[in-house]
């Protein structure tokens, strides 16, 4: 009797290190079953079809310096793993991807604005994993979505706030990370870390433009995971069903009307057409020419 007890107590002990060894994580229904994964793309694919998507991996190159406290995770390479996993979804659901980057290589800030802006692209999406603030703060965790400039700034673009909105939504749930404490719904203005200024990959980009901070690369538990290509994966699906979904909801269009441009006495008039699918508020439509409206 006396043996077993002892038996039992080392299984125990084993039992208990080997399971804090373990890293949990949960795999999205869909990912489970690549037949789930292509009903989920047909059903999307009419909405993102044809769409370009710019996809920005943050750093890379001469810019490695990003990194867990553990070693495990760099930021450069998870940022690009992501993006490459995007892509992919992306492509298969019909859309034209382009890439700032798609491999370890330098690649400058103002650089990859000029890149998108030449693209003519529909969306600008930079992806990073954020850091805290105090080094040494291995516990902050969340996920966070940016836009650029505040409700109150000339620069601020509500289709943006609205794309950070379904993209933080679905990254957050795919992740299992919640948004952080500092927004309701994990969404942030740039302005919140550079106040008056944002960010420059967000300020530069002239086209619809947010960036993601998927996780804390620094966090104790979040960093083991981040160094899982399977996870990473999981972070991709998550933007992605984020993307189908904003376009799903539709996106209103404006066009120039071209039936008749004249000019009097110096006044240019110019007519715009706005189209959506769901329909608009005309009461809601504000039209500003070098910021007067």
């Amino acid at each position: 009797m006396k043996y077993l007890i002892l038996l039992l107590l080392t299984g125990l002990i084993f039992a208990g290190c080997s399971a804090s060894e373990r890293i949990y994580y949960d795999i999205p229904i869909e990912l489970k079953n690549p037949e789930a994964v292509h009903e989920f793309i047909s059903k999307y694919s009419p909405y993102i079809s044809a769409k370009k998507i710019f996809l920005d991996p943050g750093h890379g190159g001469e810019d490695r310096k990003n990194k867990g406290y553990q070693g495990l995770a760099v930021e450069a390479d998870i940022n690009l793993r992501v993006a490459l996993y995007l892509r992919d979804f992306l492509q298969k659901a019909g859309a034209v991807v382009v890439m700032s980057r798609a491999s370890d290589e330098t690649v400058g800030l103002k650089d990859r604005s000029i890149m998108a802006n030449e693209s003519r692209a529909d969306l600008f999406i930079s992806i990073h994993h954020n850091a805290p603030s105090n080094d040494g703060d291995d516990y902050t965790n969340y996920t966070s979505t940016y836009y650029h400039a505040t409700v109150s700034d000339y620069e601020y673009e509500p289709c943006e706030h609205d794309l950070a909105r379904y993209v933080e939504r679905d990254l957050s749930y795919a992740m299992r990370n919640s948004g952080g404490p500092g927004s309701f719904d994990g969404t942030y203005s740039d302005y919140s870390i550079y106040p008056g200024e944002g960010f420059s990959v967000l300020r530069e980009t002239q086209i619809p433009a947010i960036l993601v901070e998927c996780g804390f690369h620094t966090h104790h538990l979040e960093e083991r995971l981040l160094a899982i290509d399977e996870f990473n994966k999981i972070e991709a699906w998550g933007i992605f069903r984020g993307l189908c979904r904003y376009f799903k909801a539709g996106i209103p269009g404006v066009a120039p009307l071209f039936s008749d441009t004249t000019f009097k006495s110096g006044d240019i008039n110019i007519q715009f057409g706005v189209q959506d699918s769901l329909g608009i508020d005309t009461a809601s439509i504000i039209a500003e020419f070098d910021s007067i409206k």
